[in-house]
Formats: structure tokens, sequence, C-alpha cells
């Protein structure tokens, strides 16, 4: 299994890199290699598909195959399954591949296949200048850093026989010997002399992207496999690991400024991570340092998430005698929504978000939590999982039927309490569902999500009527005085649509919709 960090830098910032301090400490190097990669796939990608990369290299006169399978990324880190050997020249050997790949593998089926082997081509190839250092550790453990730079190219686009293209400059953190945690301690010294970011996708994912566009899409949370005899440790593990995928996953789209979805599904994630991290606070606990800078990233999306869904739900749906002064409004909106995506872009793109999410891997790799646990926690940590899943779920129930004891008759801070119960018990049963009956899990979690979808629409009026009253100072401190008749336009059509919301608000609370879906819930079987 190659277990490996990877980073981005700015081409310009190469320099920098190799003066630092950190770097001339390599007892070898560097070395430096002059590297062609050819990566072959099928016309229509099967081993992309499959999540599977092939590729010959030439380096130094020799040729050698790898291929790379399965595995996960998570905050930059990658851990994929390597089969590699040397072979005669430019063509994968197959059947040294087949004798190297064991019996349970899933790739060795489709390599096997004789439409697959028959169709494999060149797909895009790189040429790559790779400077290398060994380090290691006060620890001893050992870890290769490279530097990467060069360029990706696809094969011919079309008639005219273009090449589409894409620069690198990387760096990979390999472990060769240790602890993982030992990558991120590398990686935040070098961060302190060189801004970086994280690397989410391989030198392969991004040929393929060059081989078959596509745009970037949304990751929503991936159904999280937790095993009954994993310990209450190995399952927390699990959980954040899941849910780092999920922001991980949606950085991209974010630092491209204008994908609303992947706004809010990264916003997910890191809610989610916040819930994991609340759920389990009685055995261990984030640092201060550390959830104070995911406060910080949850708010920069925040903020962009409020504003798109003012602009693209709440006020996009109103019609009739209020659809001439939502739309005026929306058009305001939108504007603001473009400025705080900007924002949020530039945040994640931060060499304080690439330190954050570097202690944060750190911090789960090492399991530092040990340090400060106790005997009774420990033991705890290391029980059997399901006793704490399902005290966690009963918990979080009761929690949620106290606070919505008096739901519909609620003020809207009380309201906004029963959401984030809500909101946290569903979490809660969604992590640990593979423990429970699908029968009892499926109905329970469709049962929270209608009543979090009528207290949601409630929320998102009190977050609207609080934009509504910022956007007439909002555009009039970006506009100049020849647009003060617009402003004292959009004051008038923003008190219009916060009195029109408030009724809409109040009429709901006693349309029946929130009582039938409170009392459905109060009904549901907890999951078991």
């Amino acid at each position: 299994m190659e277990i490996e960090l990877k980073l981005s830098l700015a081409q310009e910032d190469a320099s920098r890199l190799r003066a630092h301090p950190l770097l001339a400490q390599s007892a070898q190097g560097p070395l430096v290699l002059q590297m062609h990669d050819i990566y072959v796939d099928t016309p229509d990608l099967q081993l992309c598909r499959h999540q599977a990369g092939l590729r010959v290299r030439q380096v130094d006169g020799r040729w050698v195959q790898t291929l790379k399978a399965g595995g996960t990324v998570s905050g930059g880190l990658h851990s994929r399954h390597e089969w590699e050997g040397e072979v005669p020249g430019p063509q994968p050997d197959l059947a040294a591949l087949d004798a190297a790949i064991g019996r349970k593998q899933p790739i060795r089926a489709l390599l096997r296949q004789d439409a697959i082997r028959d169709a494999l081509r060149p797909v895009f190839t790189t040429r790559i200048e790779r400077t290398v250092w060994q380090l290691r550790t006060p620890q001893g453990d050992q870890i290769e850093c490279v530097l990467d730079q060069g360029v990706i190219e696809s094969g011919a686009d079309g008639a005219d026989g273009a090449i589409r293209s894409v620069a690198v400059s990387e760096i990979e953190l390999e472990l060769k010997q240790g602890q993982a945690a030992s990558l991120f301690d590398v990686a935040l010294a070098l961060l302190q002399e060189v801004p970086l970011q994280l690397g989410h996708m391989s030198k392969a994912e991004r040929g393929y992207r060059l081989a078959a566009p596509q745009p970037l899409r949304a990751v929503k949370a991936q159904p999280l496999a937790l095993d009954a005899a994993m310990s209450v440790e190995q399952a927390f593990l699990a959980i954040a690991g899941n849910c780092l995928e999920q922001v991980s996953g949606n950085q991209d789209g974010v630092a491209a400024g204008a994908d609303v979805e992947s706004v809010h599904q990264m916003r997910v994630g890191l809610r989610r991570l916040r819930s994991a991290l609340g759920m389990f606070k009685s055995l261990l606990v984030l640092p201060d340092a550390l959830k104070n800078e995911l406060d910080w990233l949850g708010g920069a999306l925040g903020e962009a998430r409020d504003w798109d869904v003012l602009a693209g739900s709440t006020l996009a749906q109103l019609d009739g005698e209020a659809q001439a002064d939502a739309a005026a409004l929306a058009t305001a909106a939108h504007a603001q929504a473009r400025l705080k995506h900007v924002e949020a872009a530039q945040a994640v793109t931060s060499a304080r978000c690439t330190a954050c999410m570097l202690g944060l891997q750190r911090w789960l790799q090492a399991r530092a939590w040990r340090d400060s646990c106790s005997v009774r926690q420990m033991r705890r940590l290391e029980a059997p999982v399901f006793p704490f899943a399902h005290a966690t779920v009963r918990k979080d129930q009761r929690r949620l039927m106290k606070r919505g004891k008096r739901l519909l008759h609620a003020s809207p801070q009380q309201r906004h309490q029963v959401r984030i119960a809500a909101k946290k018990t569903r979490y809660a049963t969604e992590f640990f569902a593979s423990l429970f009956a699908a029968r009892t899990v499926q109905p329970y979690v469709g049962r929270l999500s209608a009543l979090q979808d009528e207290l949601g629409w409630l929320n998102d009026v009190q977050v609207a009527d609080r934009l509504l009253q910022q956007l007439p100072e909002v555009q009039a401190g970006q506009a100049d005085q020849a647009d003060q008749f617009a402003q004292d336009g959009l004051r008038l059509h923003a008190a219009f649509i916060r009195g029109y919301l408030a009724a809409r608000a109040q009429a709901q609370g006693k349309d029946g919709r929130m009582h039938k879906a409170w009392r459905r819930f109060k009904a549901a079987r907890l999951p078991a």
C-alpha cells in the first residue's frame, strides 16, 4: 500500500522549496531525474472507471510499469494499492501484472478480460523533471520528498491535431518507513516557508480530465460502512475520514469560485465533522486552535451559502404580489453571493486553510487525543462500537424530544435549537446506520428529514430577514452617489419582502405541516 501526501505550489515558488532548511538536511540528494510517462487505458476509459491507473515510465534508460488501484484520498493523503516492475519497452506487460496482483483484487479480473487487454492504448503522457530528497525525521521515520515540475499532455484534439496540456508543479511526500503522521509534520514545516495547497488529484486524474474533459462536480457524503467488530476509536477515525473526503472532494469546486453546490457540500462536510467531534467529545477533544480554524473555514463557506439560498431559493420561490419585489432583490443578492464566493475561494486556497487541514489530519493520524486520555477513556475508546452507537442515537433523540415539546408555539430561537438537535440526530443516525437494521434506519431518517425540511425553510426565512436588512447598506457601500435613487428603491423592496416572508412563516407554522412532521417523527421507531 502506497501512502503519500500531495501538495501543489506555484512554479515560481520552487526555488524557495529547494532552499528550505529541512531539505538541506537531507542525507542524500537532491537526485534529479527526467521522466516520461505513458498512461494507457481503453477508448472508453474502463480502467479509470474502475478507479485504476496503468502507466509505463521511462527514467534513466529503463522502462517501469506501475498499476495503482483502489484506496482513498482524504485531506491530501493518498492511500492506494500499487504494483510495479520493469518492462522491456513502452508497452505494459499484463502477464507480469497478473502474477503480481493478489487474487482478491477486483482489478485483476478486469485486466484478464480480452476486450480490455486488446483495447489498451495511450491516453495521455507526462514529461516531468523530478527532484528527490530522502528525509529522516527525529523519530526515525523515512520520507521521500519529491518535487515534480513539467507538463501533462493528452492526445490530438480533433482534426487540427492540437494537443491539450496542463502544467504540473507539485510535491509528493511518500512514507517509506514509519508513521503516516510524520508526513504532516514535514508538510507543516515546509508550509512555514513555502505557500502550499493540498493536492486532491493525482497526475493520472488530471490527465484523464484532459483526455475526457468534464466539469467539476460537487461531492456528497458517501455511505459509511462500519463493522460491529470495530472499536469506538476505529469508528471515530472512519467517520472523521468520511467527513474529510467530502470536504476535500469539494475544495476544487469552491476554489473555482462559482459552484454553488460545491460550497454547500463542503460546508455540509465540515458540519458533519463538527457533529462527529461533538458525539465523541467525552472521549477525545479537538485542540482549541484547530477548532477555531474549522470555525473560521465554516464561516467563510457559510456566508456564501447564506447568500446563495437567499438569491437562488428563498426569493426565487416567491410569486404573486411579491414576485416583482423579489426579482429586484434577487439581482442584488446574486451579486453579493458572487462576492462571497470569491472570498470563499480565497479562504480554501489560502495557506491558512492548508495548515488547518494538515493539522487536523496530523491529529487524526497520530491519534493525538491519547496523550491526554484517562485510563477510563482509553477503555471506552477500545470497547466495541455498537453499544456506544446505540447509546448515542438514544441520547440524541431524547435531546430532540425535549427541545421539541413546545415546537408548535416556539419562538424562532427555540425552533432553531430544535433544528440543530434534529440535524445532529440525523448525522449520528447516518454515521452509525450500517450497524442497525435498514428497515428501522430508513424510516427513522426519512421522518427526521421531513422534519428538517419544515424547520429548514423557517430558518431560511430568519436568515433572509437578516440579510435583507444588510442588503441595501451593502449595495450602497458599493455604489456611487448617482445610484441613491436605486438604493432607496431596494430598501422599499427589502422592507416589503421581509414582512411578506414573516407572514408566510407565521402562516406555515399554523397550517399543520410542521405539526404533522413532528407527530410522524415522534411515532418513529428508534433504529435497532
